[in-house]
């Protein structure tokens, strides 16, 4: 493990223990819970006034926070057609559909309904000597706007007034790998996209986090977790790993859609983000740990495994010979929490990892 890594560690533990801010460009940064994962929805916690000031547009902060209300006609979604699902700004909680989005003239977003399974919080609003419904998310208590009965008959009559500030859009084809996988369905079924097809795959190629960043922005990534794999010892912490005895090499388990991403252009990703000549190193970190390994999950993905492989060999573009080791996979295990998107939690962080051409 090299110097440069410990101290990176070092900080992190810091951080998590809530005693450093980590700051880059002079802007703090947003906590990972900030963004949407269904795993800790439950956990949200809405961050302070001031962060939410640095992480908001005024206008934003203005309508979440101080009930305001946007111009209509000069709103970011109003006239937005393009399917997907609308979220809270703050949370990321999904909260309105574009399948249930009606053209109401009002200039402002307006659905018939929340998302099934959404709780939108409703409450008396008697400002401006008014009486009217205001909604609000549950997880971030954002207020939204309001919800009136003029609705569209045929489709239960309420028309759900929303403030485009209040919503961030996630476009049907980001969903699943935005984390919204689960509301797919009624899209599937409208024809407006195909159902996604869920793979697995298990790679190492040096230090996760570096690894993690690249895959998981790959198109056709929906979720990424890095681990513990290939090796003997059972339930390993980062320090049993760290001491080369366990067998095990840091590891990314990436699940992906095989629709749009297949195992071969993952696998060509995996070859241009490390060097595959190194062997038992990446850069600064040497140990088996750190050792590059393609763990197959399905015979299919072994057989694509060696032929990506024996195609980068003979490529030209390395000038040594490809020490990657082909394996069957054994038993992932998930790394400590704070491991977990580290680049996410503290951008500018160490990593050895680049995409090349």
């Amino acid at each position: 493990m090299s110097s440069i890594k410990i101290a990176a560690i070092a900080a992190a533990m810091v951080v998590a223990a809530g005693l450093l801010t980590v700051v880059r460009r002079g802007h703090a940064q947003t906590p990972e819970t900030m963004a949407f994962e269904p795993g800790n929805m439950k956990e949200f916690k809405k961050p302070q006034t001031a962060e939410l000031k640095k992480k908001l547009s005024s206008e934003q902060f203005a309508v979440t926070q101080q009930c305001g209300t946007e111009p209509a006609f000069h709103n970011a979604y109003w006239n937005n057609h393009k399917p997907g699902i609308y979220v809270d700004v703050v949370s990321g909680e999904p909260l309105f559909s574009s399948l249930d989005k009606f053209d109401s003239g009002t200039g402002w977003p307006s659905f018939t309904r929340p998302l099934q399974e959404t709780d939108i919080v409703e409450k008396r609003d008697s400002a401006f000597g008014m009486q009217r419904t205001e909604v609000r998310s549950k997880m971030a208590d954002s207020h939204l706007g309001h919800v009136f009965e003029d609705g569209p008959a045929d489709k239960g009559g309420m028309r759900y007034c929303i403030n485009s500030a209040a919503l961030k859009f996630i476009p049907v084809e980001e969903m699943d790998q935005a984390g919204y996988g689960q509301y797919l369905g009624p899209f599937v079924k409208a024809g407006l996209v195909k159902a996604p097809v869920h793979e697995t795959a298990i790679l190492a190629g040096g230090c996760f986090w570096g690894m993690e960043e690249i895959i998981r922005k790959i198109p056709g990534v929906t979720r990424t977790t890095v681990g513990y794999s290939g090796g003997t010892t059972a339930d390993p912490t980062y320090e049993d790993v760290c001491t080369g005895a366990t067998g095990h090499a840091e590891a990314i388990q990436v699940e992906f859609d095989s629709s749009r991403l297949t195992y071969e252009k993952l696998l060509d990703y995996f070859f241009r983000m490390h060097d595959p000549t190194t062997l038992n190193r990446q850069h600064n970190d040497v140990g088996t740990q750190y050792r590059s390994a393609i763990f197959y999950t399905t015979e299919a993905q072994k057989e694509t495994a060696q032929r990506v492989k024996e195609q980068w060999a003979k490529s030209g573009k390395f000038s040594r010979p490809i020490t990657t080791e082909i394996t069957a996979a054994g038993k992932f295990y998930p790394a400590e929490e704070y491991h977990q998107k580290y680049l996410v939690k503290h951008p500018g962080g160490y990593t050895c990892h680049v995409l090349r051409d």
